[in-house]
C-alpha cells in the first residue's frame, strides 16, 4: 500500500480550499512508513482523495501540497513543468529591462513548496526549505540549470527554518563554477527612470544576497525624495540610500549593525558615482540610535524603516507588536511635519491589519497625526497565491505625519 495520510473529520476545509499547508493537528492517521520528503496521497475518512503532498515527520506542517491532482504524477518532469511555469509568468518582467537580478520560483506561490531561485546577472542561487523540496535536491539542481541558463548555481541553504524540517543548514557551489565574492546587478525605477548598480554577495550576503522583495519600494522613495535629510534604518548594503540621493536628498543618514554591511553600502554609492560626502553611516543598534537622535532633537524630512523579521510566526506576534511600536514611535517623533515616514514589517506573523493597528497606536503615542499615501508590497516576482495569502510575507506604509 502507497504511504499516505489520513484527514481527521472536519479538518479538510483547509485543504478543499486548496491551502497547501497540513498541520500535524489535522492527521488522524499516517499509513506506511514514509520518508522525510516523500511523495504520500492525502486522502478523507470515506477514502476521497484530496492531493499528494511532500511528507515531513519533523515539522508542524506534516505535509506540503505538490498537487490536487490524482492523475499527476510527482517525478521529474512534474518539476520541470513547474519551473517552467514559473519561469513564463516573469518573462514579461525579466523582458522589461527592470533588473537582471529577480527571483525566478517562490516556493508555495509557484507550486513547488520550499524552493526558492533567485538569479544574480549570470549567478543562479536556490534554496531547499523543506523536506520535499530536499528529497529532489539533485533533480532540481539539474533542472534549474538547464532551464534558466545561469553560469553557475550556488545554494543558500543556511537558514533557521530547516531545523524545523529535521534538516542541516547548507550552503555551497552546486553546479558550474565558483561565482565571484561580489556580483554587480542593476535596477532600472520605473517611477524614477533611474538605474542604479550593486555590488551582491551571493555567497554570504543577507536572504540570497539581497533583499529583490524591495525592489519597487526602492524606486518610489527615489522618486518620493525631493531634498532634504533622510534617515535609512537597517540600511544594509544602502539599497534605500543610494535611491535616495540619486533622486536628490541633501543628506543620508544610514544605521546597520553591521560594519561590513556599511562598508559594502559605501561601495555601492562610488560604483554609481553618487556623492558619498552626503552620506554619514553609523554602525549600531537602530532602537538606541533612535532613541539618541531624539535627546539631542534631530529631525529628519524622510525615515525608511526596514528592520529584520521580528516575527515569523503568528505566535510571535504579540511580543513583534511591541518592538514594531517602539521603533515606530521613535521614527514618528523625528519625522519634521510634513515629512514622511516609509516603514515595513516583513514578518509573516503580523498581517496588514495589525501592522496598521500598531502604526496608529504608536502615533497615538507619539501625539502626531499620520496619513497613509500608499501601501507597499513585495515585488511582482514575488507573486502572491489566492490560496496561499501566507506568501504576501512583506507589507508597508507611505505616511505623511503631521503635528
Amino acid at each position: 500500500m502507497e504511504p499516505s495520510i489520513l484527514i481527521r473529520p472536519g479538518r479538510e476545509k483547509s485543504l478543499l480550499r486548496r491551502h497547501p499547508w497540513i498541520f500535524s493537528g489535522a492527521i488522524e492517521k499516517v499509513v506506511g512508513n514514509p520518508q522525510p520528503g516523500e511523495t504520500v496521497g492525502v486522502y478523507g475518512q470515506g477514502g476521497e482523495f484530496y492531493a499528494w503532498a511532500a511528507y515531513s515527520p519533523y515539522s508542524q506542517i506534516l505535509a506540503r501540497v505538490w498537487t490536487w491532482n490524482q492523475s499527476e504524477k510527482v517525478d521529474s518532469a512534474f518539476l520541470e513543468a513547474r519551473l517552467q511555469h514559473a519561469l513564463s509568468a516573469r518573462q514579461d518582467l525579466a523582458d522589461s529591462g527592470v533588473s537582471d537580478a529577480l527571483r525566478l520560483v517562490f516556493a508555495e506561490s509557484d507550486g513547488l513548496p520550499g524552493l526558492v531561485v533567485d538569479r544574480y546577472a549570470d549567478t543562479l542561487v536556490i534554496q531547499y526549505l523543506t523536506a520535499g523540496a530536499e528529497a529532489w535536491r539533485e533533480t532540481l539542481a539539474d533542472l534549474v540549470m538547464r532551464l534558466f541558463g545561469g553560469k553557475n548555481l550556488y545554494e543558500r541553504s543556511d537558514v533557521d527554518s530547516r531545523r524545523l524540517e529535521g534538516l542541516p543548514e547548507r550552503a555551497g557551489l552546486l553546479r558550474g563554477e565558483e561565482p565571484p565574492s561580489r556580483i554587480k546587478i542593476y535596477e532600472r525605477g520605473i517611477r524614477s527612470g533611474r538605474t542604479i548598480h550593486y555590488w551582491v554577495d551571493a555567497r554570504q550576503g543577507h536572504k540570497t544576497g539581497f533583499y529583490l522583495d524591495q525592489r519597487a519600494n526602492r524606486d518610489l522613495v527615489g522618486s518620493l525624495v525631493h531634498g532634504g535629510d533622510v534617515l535609512d534604518c537597517f540600511c544594509y548594503t544602502g539599497g534605500f540610500t543610494a535611491f535616495a540621493l540619486d533622486g536628490g536628498a541633501d543628506t543620508v543618514t544610514a544605521i546597520d549593525s553591521s560594519a561590513e554591511a556599511l562598508s559594502q553600502a559605501r561601495d555601492n554609492l562610488i560604483l554609481n558615482n553618487l556623492p558619498v560626502d552626503k552620506a554619514t553611516f553609523e554602525e549600531g543598534d537602530v532602537f538606541k540610535l533612535l532613541r539618541t537622535y531624539r535627546d539631542s532633537h534631530r529631525s529628519f524630512d524622510t525615515i525608511i524603516l526596514d528592520p529584520p523579521k521580528f516575527a515569523p510566526t503568528a505566535a510571535q506576534a504579540e511580543r513583534a507588536a511591541r518592538g514594531y511600536k517602539d521603533i515606530n514611535l521613535l521614527a514618528m517623533k523625528l519625522v519634521r511635519p510634513g515629512g514622511y515616514l516609509v516603514t515595513f514589517s516583513c514578518s509573516g506573523g503580523v498581517s496588514e491589519e495589525l501592522f496598521q493597528k500598531i502604526l496608529a497606536d504608536a502615533a497615538l503615542d507619539a501625539r502626531v497625526d499620520a496619513h497613509i499615501q500608499a501601501r507597499l508590497f513585495q515585488a511582482p516576482d514575488h507573486p502572491v497565491a489566492l490560496n496561499f495569502p501566507e506568501g504576501a510575507y512583506l507589507k508597508g506604509f507611505v505616511l505623511r505625519v503631521t503635528q
